[in-house]
């Protein structure tokens, strides 16, 4: 299959919330310890604006739905992944994280369409609906993500700043160019 094109079907498309599970051994204390500092630690910079990220109130000190060891969430809108996948990535020890989308194709999104940061663990796909009816909405009260008012720009503009990123690259020899399109 070939990857998506269209300027439209792609923006429509765009994941807009994602969870970053942080995993530790529950019989570990020292792992258990260094996952809760890190929750804190992420609690810590939300609140002084660093990055918006919600870690679910619970921590689950056991295997819980696909995850097969103590594990906690945290919700992500996509306007914060990439503050909070650096922080996590130079910050998160010894501990695995399990980065997913949120979908409402809840397996595909843990199965296929997934990363890890440190070493993966098995998942049990099989707890998991191929398919739900609704994207499962988290926090809407802070209107970000899939709960957001609208769209950051129009299709318009987006082309907009495609055409001026092109041209700037000109100047850069190392910039591989954009094809021209079909209609030119």
């Amino acid at each position: 299959m070939a990857p998506q094109t269209n300027l439209e079907d792609v923006v429509n498309s765009e994941i807009k919330e994602w969870h970053f599970h942080i995993y530790f051994h529950q019989n570990n204390a020292e792992e258990h310890a260094a996952a809760l500092e890190l929750r804190d630690a992420v609690l810590r910079l939300r609140r002084d604006g660093a990055f918006v990220a919600v870690p679910l109130f619970r921590v689950n000190t056991s295997p819980m739905g696909p995850h097969p060891v103590g594990s906690y969430e945290i919700w992500v809108p996509s306007t914060s992944f990439a503050p909070v996948f650096s922080y996590l990535s130079q910050n998160r020890g010894n501990l695995s994280i399990f980065i997913h989308p949120l979908t409402k194709e809840e397996r595909r999104d843990h199965e296929f369409r997934n990363a890890w940061m440190g070493a993966p663990f098995p998942l049990d796909l099989s707890v998991l609906p191929d398919m739900m009816p609704e994207v499962p909405l988290q926090y809407p009260s802070l209107k970000l993500g899939y709960s957001a008012p609208g769209p950051d720009f129009t299709l318009e503009e987006r082309r907009h700043i495609g055409k001026n990123v092109e041209r700037i690259l000109e100047g850069e020899k190392e910039a591989a160019r954009a094809p021209p399109r079909e209609s030119e």
